[in-house]
């Protein structure tokens, strides 16, 4: 996988040698909590954003233009305790497309089980192989997961090794009291989001991350109808995903972060192939079925 991603970013931006793998950017709102002091949601800015780009979750080497980007909204809604917070937690992640400076959404997802303990000042230790505190945990799981995601996106199920990563940090966490970890608690939890990624079952939602980026989007320039008759091959396989696990999380997951670029994709295609990805997305994507319908005006 490295191999393929390294080549590829190099194609976009030469780079000098580094090793962190993610290019961060975070935030951090509360705005529900009226006694709010700004220096810790300041602090927890610095040490969220500190444990993306100053640590290594892998032994590849990335150049900083081949760094992955992410953005992490973190929303406090509740302050029990002065060291003590809930919320949720966004994650969004885009690929860049060869030959363009677009970057294609693959994860936009909100975590409503995101409680943890922080204290001003104070840096975000971490080890995969053991559960240290909440907040370091679900980090890591997502930088994990991510970087199966992004692997996945350059080679055919490249991603394998990071979603092992991410397992260990969700095994660790089983006899942690914290929510989110579990497979009793939830359908659309950590737990299920990875585990749902390695059965075989979704495999079909993994051959799309490559096929729909490698040779759909990567290859619009060169010849968009047939790039885009590519796309709407990989997400045909879904078929097989939704009649095994009708309205499964990650199909959820996939799609709220590609419906807007779907649709804009198939705006200009042939009225036929545009019928017949509408009437698939319907199926497997019925929660964007009025955005899909703009799709079909062309408008």
């Amino acid at each position: 996988m490295r191999i393929i991603r390294s080549a590829f970013i190099a194609c976009l931006l030469p780079a000098l040698s580094t090793a962190q793998e993610f290019n961060c950017q975070v935030s951090v709102i509360a705005p529900q909590i009226a006694t709010a002091q700004t220096r810790v949601f300041q602090s927890l800015e610095i040490a969220v954003k500190e444990f993306f780009n100053s640590r290594r979750f892998t032994s590849y080497n990335y150049a900083p233009g081949e760094r992955i980007d992410l953005n992490l909204l973190i929303t406090i809604s509740n302050q029990p305790a002065p060291d003590r917070f809930e919320g949720t937690l966004q994650v969004i992640y885009a690929r860049p497309v060869y030959g363009t400076d677009y970057n294609s959404p693959i994860l936009d997802l909100v975590d409503d089980q995101f409680q943890f303990s922080f204290l001003e000042n104070t840096q975000i230790e971490f080890t995969p192989d053991r559960f240290l505190n909440n907040l370091s945990s679900v980090l890591g799981f997502y930088a994990y997961f991510v970087l199966g995601l992004d692997g996945d996106s350059f080679t055919p199920l490249g991603g394998t090794e990071f979603y092992n990563q991410a397992q260990q940090v969700v095994n660790n966490a089983q006899n942690a009291g914290e929510t989110g970890w579990k497979a009793f608690e939830s359908q659309r939890n950590r737990y299920w989001l990875l585990d749902n990624q390695l059965q075989g079952v979704f495999r079909p939602l993994r051959e799309l991350l490559y096929d729909y980026h490698r040779h759909g989007m990567d290859a619009m320039t060169e010849d968009a109808a047939a790039a885009r008759k590519k796309i709407a091959a990989s997400i045909e396989k879904l078929k097989t995903v939704h009649q095994a696990k009708p309205a499964s999380y990650n199909l959820q997951v996939v799609f709220n972060a590609k419906f807007n670029e779907i649709i804009e994709l198939f705006k200009p295609a042939d009225p036929a192939d545009k019928t017949k990805m509408f009437n698939t997305l319907q199926i497997i994507d019925p929660g964007h079925i009025g955005q899909y319908q703009d799709m079909m005006r062309g408008s």
